[in-house]
């Protein structure tokens, strides 16, 4: 029996129509102070430390003049510091850009200067990269973290559904920055959808993906909403990953398909205790089957795939333990998502048909921050005037439901008239002896305007022209592979996406 003087965490709170991240933070540091929220290398942040953390924060925004509706930018590594800048914005009622480290400097200034930050917060490394550069507004560097802080309490502000949570930007390697606006509203809907997925006070999740990207915040969100603990990788390892879930007894992670493959291909991951997961998640990238497999017979726990767009619109949710028999798919809509095929005359297409998939959802961008134009663009509008998201994504529905994902729109290859889907191509190249990872991409062809090449990752010693010639024997004379090139290593961004615009430009056939 609980106490009057024990308080304890309201049911209620997490069920009402809308709610603050930053409340129920507040409320966790009442109810279980010392209950630890973040764990980063020997470093430990309870609810308490969090809370009070976050205070200062939004305190030192105010005082300098950045409040409700206004925005900061961080370009920085995964660190305890980071969750707390930006937990303390969201406080104050301010967005976070996150910016990718990883993007030229050309393009963290076009970030900086579009999400309209008024102050940017740097690490070390990000500091020395960008040097003299002018940037487009005051700037804290990590290092002086604890100076800028104020020990002033906060003012309390009024943030509304539809204001801006954070601002993530879709691109920043190669073509122009779009920063997708994402609501309060929106990041409440996935603090919902936490508890039915098993995050509770007793949740220790794994961030082994930077905290700019959209895959992290999903988990990240839920994992402090239910008052549970963060396990933060600064970078990732296959075995350090192991390690801290060990030591740590995470119960839940997410981890995008190379992640898998890498942890997966331990010789000595058996020898690991991973009793206590209970969940497991994947999105961002292609899953491929064989792997699910894999990991649902290895590895302790439920396996989740999400398909969905940082833009939100329509998602697909893949409950791997309870299908298995559906792993080559990526699931049925979520609860409450409309997910429709439409062909490129933006008409839908009938069941059974391949077409541009499109999705509506109450998860949905607000738009691009200052682009009207890609915003509706990125738009599709029923006959019966229901807003859609287009993904850029091929799919196809089963008789049950179950989506197809085939390939991105701009990367199918036209060769000869015929449509070739390259992920068709790569499940067939993957299965070649010898090959540990491969893509397909079209590249130019006088003969038939388009042709597929692959590029492949080999085991020590093996032969890529063999795995080309086991592959063409097993596909389709319009569909077989023209050449294969070796690499060291796929070309990746942060999160694991191959990029195929790198494979297809640098292609010197």
């Amino acid at each position: 029996m609980t106490s009057a003087a024990t308080p304890t965490f309201p049911a209620t709170a997490l069920d009402q129509p809308f709610g603050r991240l930053a409340d129920l933070i507040a409320t966790h540091a009442a109810v279980a102070p010392g209950r630890v929220a973040i764990i980063d290398g020997d470093r430990r942040l309870t609810y308490r430390d969090l809370d009070t953390a976050m205070n200062r924060v939004a305190a030192s925004l105010q005082r300098d003049s950045i409040g409700p509706g206004g925005s900061i930018a961080i370009a920085a590594g995964t660190s305890a510091d980071y969750v707390v800048l930006f937990m303390g914005a969201l406080r104050a009622g301010v967005a976070v850009a996150p910016l990718a480290p990883s993007s030229t400097h050309d393009a963290l200034v076009t970030m900086m200067t579009d999400s309209g930050a008024a102050r940017i917060f740097l690490d070390a490394d990000n500091a020395a990269a960008l040097g003299d550069r002018r940037l487009p507004a005051p700037v804290t560097a990590f290092a002086d973290f604890a100076a800028w802080l104020s020990a002033d309490s906060p003012a309390p502000v009024d943030v509304t559904p539809d204001m801006p949570f954070n601002i993530i930007y879709s691109s920043g390697t190669t073509g122009a920055p779009k920063g997708i606006v994402q609501s309060h509203a929106m990041r409440w809907a996935h603090v919902g959808r936490g508890t039915m997925l098993g995050y509770a006070a007793d949740t220790v999740t794994l961030v082994s993906t930077p905290l700019y990207s959209n895959t992290t915040l999903v988990s990240v969100i839920p994992t402090l909403a239910n008052g549970g603990a963060l396990v933060l990788m600064a970078k990732f390892d296959a075995r350090r990953a192991l390690e801290l879930s060990v030591a740590h007894g995470v119960t839940h992670a997410m981890l995008v398909p190379v992640q898998y493959r890498r942890i997966m291909e331990l010789p000595d991951f058996d020898a690991f205790d991973l009793s206590r997961y209970q969940m497991k998640f994947a999105t961002s990238a292609p899953f491929a089957a064989a792997l699910k497999a894999d990991v649902l017979a290895r590895w302790p726990g439920g396996l989740v795939e999400y398909f969905g767009m940082t833009e939100g619109g329509g998602s697909c949710i893949l409950i791997a333990h309870l299908y298995p028999d559906k792993l080559h798919t990526v699931g049925q809509p979520a609860p409450g998502h409309d997910i429709r095929l439409i062909d490129d005359a933006g008409v839908e297409v009938p069941p059974g048909t391949t077409g541009e998939i499109v999705g509506h959802s109450p998860a949905m961008m607000t738009g691009y921050h200052g682009q009207p134009g890609k915003t509706a663009d990125a738009r599709w509008t029923s006959p019966d005037g229901k807003v859609f998201i287009r993904t850029g994504d091929v799919g196809r529905f089963d008789d049950e439901g179950f989506l197809t994902l085939l390939d991105r729109k701009k990367d199918m290859i036209i060769s000869g008239g015929f449509n070739i889907y390259p992920s068709d191509l790569e499940a067939v190249l993957a299965q070649a002896p010898g090959v540990v990872e491969g893509a397909v991409v079209g590249v130019p062809s006088d003969a038939w305007g388009e042709t597929p090449v692959g590029f492949v990752v080999m085991r020590d010693g093996a032969d890529p022209e063999g795995a080309r010639a086991w592959t063409n024997e097993r596909l389709g004379k319009t569909q077989r592979l023209a050449a294969i090139v070796a690499l060291v290593a796929l070309p990746r961004s942060a999160i694991g996406k191959v990029l195929k615009r790198e494979l297809r430009d640098g292609w010197r056939g």
